[in-house]
């Protein structure tokens, strides 16, 4: 451990630990990025916590708070410290008359479902998966499908959070609003989201049914019941077959039924289908092929009716993700989505001419499914600066996947997103905070969200030298400052290059970190403390170790 850090946790209470290990290879969970940061670190309390915030700043260092890395992109890429809230995890008060309970925020969500089952709670809304922490997926705008509900943070109540100063900080909407608001959506950059008021609704069960349906069927009903008759409902679009599959359910109190499974959906489906994307990497030509292939086998549709299930509410929300994938899911206006699918369609069967994007798509094959899903954060108040749905009515998102079988890249990835970026920009969409998006400027982001400003404004007051700021941050959402080209502590990008196992290795450094040699009580601890009395946003006193 370099000399710096030692000397300074010399100078702290050593009954507050400080876990700490050099060694952690760190890669999102589709190994499509990796990194080395200089230390992990895992706090099992509330004072380790404050502990490493404020080593870190004494010494001059960036924190990255990471969960499963689930996060395709190099938002969690760090050189430099890496915290990881996993062992700070527990259910800390449920009420049961309110149903509101407190957490704290590294509880991975399929441990959250767990122990709220146990008090006959469920949370209203799921995303796709459930290995995310509490915190990291409120941080990038998790969503579920469903017009009744928004995305996760809408039921959060209350948040605390450790910042770069050391303090913990209480806000919600009647108390520091702004700061409540900024944090929903965080990005990870204003500081560690500690703990998180939540609330919940009662246990329940869904019954669910699959049918596959013409695209043509589809836009039909999409402004009748499509997203309205039942209270969840996500499609599986297949394009070469112009089809889709339909997912929908409701709350039910019929018995436990599990939903019928095949070969397909064991490991030797899983390693056949991992093979035929893997062929198709080499003859991409075969992909309409193994799209038909993949859906009736899996599937099994006749005569347009599939499998149906009654199971617990939240495992009947899960989906199997398969493979690492890229992933480049946008939100648009629900009443877009017929032109967008239209449009995309034409693109992929070579109507250039329908599809009006300026980009050709001869020789270029997809894979399948494009997931398409539904939600509403329009009706909520206080709503986060950086919420991806649409203001004033439901949100539609669009999600273009590409699979990596074996570890490889898909040929058709440049061009492909390329297109697809080109029309969701045009029908006044917003990308995902937590995917592969990738020609998406800094201007068009300001463009994008009114109240970006405000946020900035925001996180520049609670961490004015960016211990929680990375590349990702500066390269897509921070201003060109000319008399600071860079926080103090702000981490930089310096290397991308191949990574033995597939993705890419992303080393960083802190060009504008300068350790100083005054001791704890001086410098640092002084000008934040002077910093603190002014800010209106943090209530209490300065913590010191």
């Amino acid at each position: 451990m370099d000399s710096r850090i030692q000397l300074e946790l010399s100078r702290t209470d050593p009954a507050i630990p400080f876990r700490a290990s050099s060694s952690h290879s760190h890669h999102t969970w589709a190994k499509t990025f990796h990194s080395l940061p200089e230390l992990y670190l895992q706090p099992r309390s509330t004072d380790e916590i404050q502990k490493i915030v404020n080593i870190a700043r004494k010494c001059r260092r960036r924190v990255v708070v990471v969960g499963c890395g689930h996060s395709p992109s190099d938002l969690t890429c760090t050189s430099s410290w890496m915290v990881n809230l996993d062992h700070y995890n527990a259910l800390l008060n449920v009420d049961k008359e309110s149903r509101c309970v407190v957490m704290q925020a590294g509880i991975r969500l399929y441990d959250l479902i767990a122990r709220l089952k146990e008090h006959g709670l469920a949370m209203p809304n799921l995303g796709s998966i459930d290995n995310q922490s509490i915190a990291g997926a409120l941080a990038t705008a998790t969503h579920g499908s469903s017009t009744r509900h928004g995305i996760l943070s809408q039921s959060v109540l209350g948040l605390k959070i450790v910042l770069a100063n050391g303090q913990m900080v209480s806000c919600a909407p009647q108390k520091n609003e702004e700061l409540f608001r900024a944090a929903l959506v965080s990005l990870g950059a204003l500081g560690i989201i500690i703990e998180v008021t939540f609330q919940t609704i009662p246990a329940f069960k869904l019954e669910w049914a699959q049918n596959l349906l013409s695209i043509d069927d589809i836009m039909e009903q999409w402004d009748k019941s499509l997203w309205t008759q039942k209270e969840f409902t996500r499609i599986w679009w297949m394009p070469y077959m112009k089809s889709a599959i339909r997912w929908s359910a409701n709350k039910t109190d019929k018995d436990l039924r599990p939903p019928p499974s095949n070969w397909w959906s064991g490991s030797v489906g899983f390693h056949t289908y991992n093979f035929l994307l893997y062929l198709a990497h080499w003859f991409p030509r075969i992909l309409p092929f193994v799209e038909k292939f993949a859906m009736n086998v899996q599937y099994g549709f006749k005569n347009g009716v599939g499998p149906s299930a009654v199971q617990e509410g939240q495992s009947g929300l899960l989906m199997n993700c398969l493979f690492s994938q890229f992933v480049n899911e946008w939100a648009i206006p629900l009443e877009r989505g017929p032109e967008a699918i239209t449009r995309l369609s034409a693109w992929f069967h070579g109507d250039q001419a329908g599809s009006r994007i300026p980009f050709s798509a001869q020789g270029m094959y997809v894979h399948a499914p494009i997931e398409v899903r539904v939600s509403d954060t329009s009706y909520t108040s206080p709503r986060p600066y950086l919420d991806n749905t649409a203001p004033d009515g439901p949100t539609l998102y669009l999600n273009a996947t590409l699979y990596r079988p074996f570890g490889h890249d898909p040929p058709c990835r440049e061009r492909y997103y390329q297109g697809f970026e080109w029309l969701m920009k045009e029908l006044g969409g917003r990308p995902h905070w937590a995917k592969n998006f990738s020609t998406v400027s800094k201007q068009e982001f300001y463009t994008m969200y009114p109240d970006l400003k405000e946020w900035l404004r925001i996180r520049n007051e609670v961490d004015p030298e960016g211990m929680f700021v990375g590349d990702w941050h500066r390269r897509l959402l921070l201003p060109e400052d000319e008399e600071r080209e860079l926080f103090p502590l702000e981490e930089k990008k310096v290397m991308i290059k191949p990574a033995k196992a597939g993705g890419l290795d992303w080393t960083g450094y802190l060009p504008n970190s300068t350790w100083s040699p005054q001791s704890s009580e001086e410098s640092f601890d002084l000008m934040h403390g002077s910093e603190a009395e002014k800010s209106s946003m943090l209530g209490s006193k300065p913590l010191r170790l």
